[in-house]
């Protein structure tokens, strides 16, 4: 235990608080003074140790929050998508294509319009295109080494459901804004708090559960009476929390407190 009392983090997530000591992330272990490098061989769990860390944490027995299988599938749309298939979790149709003519391959499989995808290290409804024809493919191919091609389910609005922990801690609509066919806040969607469904709530609980991912944005979207999971946000932004009046550091505090993560 550290002299402070506190739940120990390394990344800036959980600063604001009161019950949690944030000491940042050093890339060589070396680097930490060596009480802090005691506090973290010490300490039960570590928070936010981030994927360099969780990686080492996990083969050392230590626990962290978010779990090690959180971190394995961060800003991984391959990864989660073939977790999707292998659990049956209901899900767009999904290919990845990989080869210098890849885009040949696309259209046996694909007709436009469809959605293409970074498939690595894009957040924020960055990295997500509307494929309408031909030479948007092909702008889409100068942009990527492989394609992560997903069909198109037309709707105006989507759902986030954040997991933190085993519990939904938040869920509200996100509205895409006029001509924008992503609804990403950070793409101009609007936070809508009309209330989501039960069967929407289910879904991503599961998936969360299923997935072994304690700390989540799972964003799910209704089409043909049906509700599929479209993506999982390891990274998700608070706006949602900050428009329900919802104190997201306060939160933390309490879920802490309790041992719930």
């Amino acid at each position: 235990m550290n002299p402070h009392g506190k739940a120990i983090a390394l990344e800036r997530r959980l600063q604001g608080c009161a019950n949690v000591l944030t000491i940042g992330v050093k890339t060589n272990f070396s680097d930490y003074a060596p009480e802090e490098a005691e506090w973290i061989r010490k300490a039960e769990k570590i928070y936010y140790p981030t994927l360099f860390y969780a990686d080492l944490f996990d083969a050392m027995g230590k626990k962290t929050f978010p779990s090690y299988h959180t971190y394995k599938c961060v800003q991984d749309k391959i990864k989660q998508t073939a977790l999707y298939q292998m659990l049956n979790i209901p899900h767009p149709r999904t290919r990845v294509f990989y080869g210098r003519r890849w885009e040949r391959k696309v259209l046996d499989y694909f007709s436009f319009p469809f959605v293409a995808k970074i498939p690595r290290g894009s957040a924020l409804g960055r990295g997500v295109f509307l494929i309408r024809n031909r030479s948007e493919l092909a702008a889409y191919k100068n942009i990527t080494g492989l394609a992560y091609i997903q069909e198109y389910l037309p709707a105006d609005r989507d759902i986030r459901v954040v997991v933190i922990g085993h519990r939904v801690a938040h869920a509200y609509w996100r509205k895409a804004a006029p001509g924008e066919f992503r609804s990403n806040i950070g793409a101009g969607g609007e936070v809508r708090l009309d209330p989501v469904p039960d069967a929407a709530l289910d879904l991503a609980l599961n998936t969360a559960r299923a997935c072994g991912w304690d700390d989540v944005g799972i964003d799910i979207c209704s089409f043909g009476g049906r509700f599929y999971v479209l993506e999982a946000n390891m990274k998700y932004g608070k706006e949602g929390f900050r428009q329900a009046g919802i104190d997201y550091t306060r939160l933390m505090e309490t879920l802490i407190e309790n041992g719930e993560i």
